[in-house]
């Protein structure tokens, strides 16, 4: 038997007690080890379980999913065929308005139609009103129009036989009349020659006044056998400058001219169709005329113009529509005239001033009327009172 020495026995006892403090911790690892074995066991059971529930959850979500994707595509459809149909309510909703603006529009024609057909009936009651009316006018122009002719068959009847009285009327002025005023004018030229020694003042003052109421005299018998010769010549018509006819007149003028330190201008003159004897005494007596009533106080500055127009372009009832006419302007710078006298000036005799401020019988402008009717034309004047005045001669092209 082998001694074991006291410190030995201490270390081993130790030993066996730190076996078995090791036994019982092994023991109570092992028991915790079995423990959580079990429970290792019953949270594999548990998990497992847990699988086969979420798997049923899953094939259950899954499903839901497919519903819902199902429940998703019918909406989809359902929008689309909502939507569609709304589309459609619209399109029906505008095409309603339309058609309701369209009618509303129509109600508006059938009121503007109706009021513009109330108009039209009253302008045709108003019209067949005026149409009766002017049928009773008529039938009243007409009987007016029968009076006036048989007033014209008696002034025609009454004109030729003062045509006759006139042509008996020319005869005497041209030789039993001139005849004594010529003796008149001699004997008094005689005596004022050979016994002017032997006259008192008064006598040669008196005699010199018979002299001038002879040359008077003369004058108007001279002016009414021209107005007499226009009244009765034969119209011949002849395609004339008119540049030549103003020149013949400014020659036969040339004195009078020079004392009124006149000038006389002549532009644009287009040839016309003119009884040339006739129109060249019509521009004598207008350019005579205008250097007569010149302002003394200025030279006299007379303007003659002409050129062609269309009479339809004209105010003017002695003129034929639409037909072209050459127009002629004589315009001066002179004494003019009050616009009331325009249409007084072309008649016989008509004088505006006293013989002792102008010479003259009162026939010049007359005979320039008388001369423009024998070219089947008119003229007119226009003036003011110390603004000249205007002639407007229109005659055929």
């Amino acid at each position: 038997m082998i001694a074991i020495k006291k410190s030995d026995e201490d270390e081993l006892t130790v030993a066996y007690k730190e076996i078995a403090i090791q036994k019982e911790e092994n023991e109570k690892l092992l028991a915790a080890l079995k423990i959580a074995k079990n429970e290792l066991a019953f949270q594999i059971e548990e998990k497992g379980k847990r699988a086969e529930e979420l798997s049923i959850a899953n094939k259950e979500l899954v499903f839901q999913n497919d519903e819902k994707e199902k429940r998703a595509a019918e909406l989809t459809i359902a929008n689309k065929e909502l939507a569609f149909q709304n589309n459609e309510k619209e399109k029906r909703a505008a095409e309603l308005t339309i058609a309701n603006k369209e009618l509303a529009f129509q109600n508006d024609e059938k009121e503007k139609r109706a009021a513009e057909l109330t108009i039209a009936n009253k302008e045709l009651a108003f019209q067949n009103e005026e149409k009766e009316k002017r049928a009773a006018e008529l039938g009243i122009a007409n009987k007016e129009l029968a009076f006036q002719n048989e007033e014209k068959e008696k002034r025609a009847a009454e004109l030729i036989i003062a045509n006759k009285e006139l042509l008996a009327f020319t005869y005497i002025s041209s030789h039993d009349l001139q005849e004594p005023l010529r003796k008149i004018q001699t004997f008094v030229t005689i005596l004022l020659e050979n016994e002017n020694e032997n006259l008192s003042e008064s006598g040669k003052n008196n005699f010199q006044r018979m002299q001038l109421a002879a040359g008077r005299m003369q004058q108007l018998i001279d002016d009414l056998l021209a107005f007499s010769r226009i009244s009765t010549t034969e119209l011949t018509l002849e395609k004339t400058d008119l540049n030549k006819i103003i020149e013949e007149v400014k020659t036969e003028l040339r004195d009078t001219i020079q004392e009124k330190q006149a000038t006389i201008e002549a532009t644009e003159l287009c040839p016309a169709n003119i009884i040339v004897f006739q129109f060249r005494q019509l521009m004598y007596n207008l350019i005579s005329n205008a250097l007569k009533f010149s302002n003394p106080a200025i030279p006299a500055h007379i303007i003659v113009k002409s050129r062609i127009v269309k009479v339809s372009k004209l105010n003017n009832e002695n003129l034929s529509p639409e037909k072209n006419y050459c127009y002629i302007t004589v315009k001066d710078n002179g004494i003019g005239f009050e616009p009331h006298f325009s249409e007084r000036i072309f008649e016989v005799f008509q004088k505006l001033h006293g013989k002792d401020e102008y010479a003259g019988t009162g026939i010049g402008l007359a005979i320039v009327k008388k001369i423009a009717e024998n070219h089947n034309g008119t003229i007119t004047a226009t003036s003011e009172l110390n603004k000249g005045a205007q002639f407007d001669i229109y005659i055929p092209a």
